[in-house]
């Protein structure tokens, strides 16, 4: 060891002492805090750290932490009875072989940063606090006086660890080494707009080639993996177990690769539920991101459950607006979008991925790649991405559950639903009750998840059958063989016990079929939210269930958002003001019925040629919601090229920077 490490190892030392005795803490204390009592289960929190500098300022980096805070960090837990974990902890308490101390923490550092060995590793040993180290192959790999690319950045090889000093560190015992991957932690090209996104989920966008194959995506995920995992063991003698996931973004796909390479545990920057309880597997740790230098009250609420959810503000978004053959102006319309939802100040776009050009309310062609419509325009990548890097919202990708009309040729064309008699049905829709239109649905819903990052689902309003509906010969056969109701929709209108058990069973078999879509995406999204737009009659009127087969309680139950159309021009209310206040007392009095409802207001009146409705209106309706108590709401449509509606005059009770919520956290 030189000298001038041994130097400043001490000064490491001794100003932790220092910070120490200043917070107060006595051997005694220092003892039993070692002591730690024992939890019932394998319960624990996972906090994600990367780079640590004396002086952050000197290099601003939202990763970056002070070793001051770093220290007030440590010692914090310390205090308030937090025990630091080791990842063999957390493995032994799932494999039931020992419990995790109460308050478990498990402390992990991405990337792999000289600081690691400076700054980070001395706290460790100081507090005898174990950790994960997590390690980009691809890096370590670089010549010394070469640059490491980072992102936007270009590091010097000798801003990270050299392999000497990670085998001085695995010596100690103190520290696991993860895989970070071998070259996935970087942006590729995912569309020909020029979006790059993270490697490790993304279906490369070749120009010359077109989009990668599924299996060529899985071969380049697989052997990225078994890569970094040899050179780790080349180098420092043993294979990772854990899987560390660049930018925490991962698939089942990936994750069935790094189990491949010996990686049963992997880490996510998944922040949905503060603590890792037994039903989470370990093959995707949620830990919370350690950003903008926290202070310690900043740790302390981060380890906390929020006291309620955070409110939704919406604004429901065409990508029609947007589109536009001439490929400037497309970027202009979308530099427009991108102004205004950030200014508006909320945190959800419903972002519709289907295009309607003929206006009869079921998708002509798709706004991503897929296997059965037209792509009118790979643009809905590009659009849900810069919403969420630049406006900094979540989006919910709007599409219709069953209103897809194939193309003229289609040899499933005809695989829809059908009513008793014309006039009688709603929207064209394949039929649920059809397995190769169910599987064409599927197949449809996995080709967005694949070439899109977005964070949940909008079920669009076609998702209805009338008491007339499906009469199709699939759905006839369906009645009688599952449900042992005749294959006669006229012979079960006719009888009112039956006639009340179809509406029931079919009201299910559309909600059923949603949540099987939700979780072939979430093979894709891990973390998806789901919403499913409900008419307003039917929260009004229980009774009318059987003309949409929707359930204002189904929905509730089965839902994270029910979308209400609280549109009252469209149900052709005279007094648009009392009816939506009756409209909010109706959910009111359903369990949870505001938390999970999100009421959707009308900006456009399409019974009167698709006049705009007044701003002033609609504020007052967003006023009259909350004052009612209701914390979710939006609008459909924006139309943000005619400043529709209003900027200026919704935003005082819309945007959550203003009345009556603080914004929400990011």
């Amino acid at each position: 060891m030189t000298d001038s490490l041994t130097h400043q190892l001490s000064y490491q030392l001794s100003r932790l002492l220092s910070i120490l005795l200043f917070l107060g803490f006595a051997a005694s204390a220092w003892s039993q805090n070692l002591r730690p009592a024992l939890a019932m289960g394998g319960d624990f929190q996972a906090l994600c750290y990367h780079d640590v500098r004396e002086d952050p300022s000197q290099e601003p980096d939202r990763y970056t932490v002070s070793t001051a805070q770093l220290v007030q960090h440590f010692a914090w837990l310390k205090e308030n009875g937090y025990h630091v974990v080791s990842l063999e902890d957390v493995i032994q308490a799932r494999q039931g072989k020992r419990p995790l101390p109460a308050k478990a923490v498990l402390l992990t550092f991405d990337d792999g940063y000289k600081s690691f060995r400076t700054q980070i590793f001395p706290l460790l040993k100081a507090f005898n606090y174990p950790a994960v180290l997590a390690l980009v192959g691809s890096w370590l790999d670089v010549a010394p006086k070469d640059r490491v690319p980072y992102d936007d950045h270009a590091y010097h090889r000798e801003d990270f660890l050299s392999w000497d000093e990670l085998r001085e560190i695995t010596a100690s015992g103190l520290v696991e080494i993860a895989s970070h991957s071998y070259n996935l932690h970087r942006g590729i090209l995912a569309n020909p707009q020029g979006n790059t996104l993270p490697a490790a989920i993304t279906r490369l966008y070749d120009p010359a080639r077109g989009y990668e194959a599924e299996a060529d995506y899985r071969l380049r995920i697989e052997s990225d993996l078994a890569r970094n995992s040899a050179l780790l063991e080349k180098h420092l003698g043993h294979r990772p177990r854990a899987m560390v996931w660049p930018y925490g973004r991962y698939n089942e796909t990936a994750i069935a690769a790094a189990r491949k390479a010996g990686m049963p545990v992997t880490l996510t920057l998944d922040e949905s539920r503060p603590t890792n309880t037994p039903d989470l597997g370990l093959d995707r740790v949620q830990r919370l991101l350690m950003t903008h230098n926290p202070s310690v009250a900043d740790l302390a609420a981060a380890l906390q459950p929020p006291a309620r959810p955070d409110p939704i503000r919406v604004m429901h978004v065409d990508l029609d607006y947007i589109h536009d053959p001439d490929p400037a102006q497309q970027e202009a319309n979308l530099g427009r979008l991108l102004d205004r939802v950030k200014n508006m100040g909320i945190n959800t776009v419903f972002l519709q991925a289907y295009a309607d050009p003929d206006g009869n309310g079921a998708a002509d062609a798709l706004y991503f790649p897929n296997r059965h419509l037209p792509m009118r325009a790979d643009l809905f990548s590009r659009v849900a991405w810069q919403l969420q890097t630049r406006a900094g919202v979540k989006v919910f990708a709007w599409m219709p559950l069953l209103a897809f009309e194939l193309p003229s040729g289609h040899p499933d064309r005809q695989r829809a639903v059908q009513a008793l008699a014309p006039g009688q049905g709603g929207y064209p829709r394949l039929s649920p009750f059809d397995d190769r239109a169910r599987q064409i649905i599927r197949e449809l819903y996995e080709d967005l998840a694949r070439h899109a990052i977005f964070q949940g689902l909008l079920f669009h309003d076609d998702a209805t059958f009338s008491d007339y509906e499906d009469n199709s010969p699939a759905a006839l056969s369906y009645y009688a063989s599952r449900w042992q109701l005749p294959p006669d929709v006229a012979a079960i209108r006719q009888d009112p016990v039956l006639f009340k058990r179809w509406v029931g069973f079919k009201t299910r078999h559309l909600t059923d079929f949603s949540l099987e879509l939700a979780a072939l995406v979430r093979r894709e999204q891990p973390n998806l939210r789901t919403g499913r737009n409900l008419y307003a009659r039917v929260a009004l009127e229980p009774e009318s269930e059987a003309w949409f087969a929707q359930s204002l309680p189904n929905f509730l139950a089965s839902y994270d958002y029910t979308a209400i159309m609280a549109m009252p021009f469209m149900e052709g209310a005279s007094e648009p003001l009392p009816w939506l206040k009756q409209l909010v007392e109706t959910v009111t009095a359903q369990p949870r019925g505001l938390e999970k409802s999100v009421f959707e207001l009308q900006a456009v009146d399409w019974r009167d040629g698709n006049q705009p409705i007044d701003s002033t209106l609609l504020a007052e309706e967003m006023r009259l919601l909350q004052v009612r108590g209701a914390v979710n709401f939006g609008y459909y449509p924006d139309d943000f090229l005619q400043d529709q509606p209003r900027f200026d005059v919704i935003r005082p009770n819309f945007s959550l920077r203003t009345f009556p919520h603080q914004e929400a956290r990011r």
